[in-house]
């Protein structure tokens, strides 16, 4: 989906940002479906960095990694960026940040993608939707005391926000044609572009 959508306006030769791009494995799948993009990847993670050094190591001619937050990414122009599964990790400062800094970075019209968690921030639908994430994750037999652990660190350490919140921030940082594309128990995506 993510490659599709960044597809529909990046060039055959796009340049793509890559947010959160520790780990690899969005790096890897879009150099692979894109033979022409290249790709700068932002992660604050050495040693997530390492990891997408070796997962993407047969694109590595097309791929710079940089280490930091938005600010350690280059100025552009890129055709698109994306930003998977990240945002519930940042406090609400640094998703703005974040948002601007990635704005800044894009040519006009310029697609970006991202996902999340995101669900609705009013009780009992936010414990509810704590529950249930934590519940899908969960393995048959798992240490209820672990279980308990994790939902008390969803509560505490991630920022999540309503989706309404989400599509709000996006457009107040500079991105218009704001749409939900995906939707799959707790976790949202959206598709926007640069003004």
């Amino acid at each position: 989906m993510t490659s599709m959508l960044l597809g529909e306006k990046a060039p055959h030769n796009g340049r793509i940002l890559v947010i959160g791009a520790g780990g690899g494995l969005e790096l890897k799948a879009l150099a692979k479906a894109n033979n022409g993009w290249t790709f700068d990847g932002v992660d604050p993670s050495p040693d997530m960095l390492a990891l997408a050094r070796d997962t993407t190591r047969d694109y590595a001619t097309r791929i710079n990694l940089h280490e930091g937050d938005i600010s350690a990414a280059p100025d552009g122009p890129f055709d698109g960026a994306v930003c998977l599964l990240v945002f519930h990790h940042l406090p609400l400062e640094e998703r703005i940040k974040t948002l601007k800094g990635v704005r800044q970075r894009l040519w006009p019209g310029a697609p970006f993608v991202l996902a999340h968690v995101s669900f609705p921030q009013t009780e009992p639908e936010r414990s509810l939707w704590i529950d249930r994430h934590i519940s899908y994750g969960a393995v048959d037999g798992a240490d209820p005391a672990k279980l308990r652990a994790a939902r008390a660190a969803m509560r505490e350490r991630l920022t999540i926000l309503e989706p309404e919140k989400e599509q709000e921030l996006l457009r107040e940082s500079g991105f218009d044609g704001v749409t939900n594309f995906y939707a799959a128990f707790s976790f949202r995506g959206w598709a926007s572009y640069a003004q």
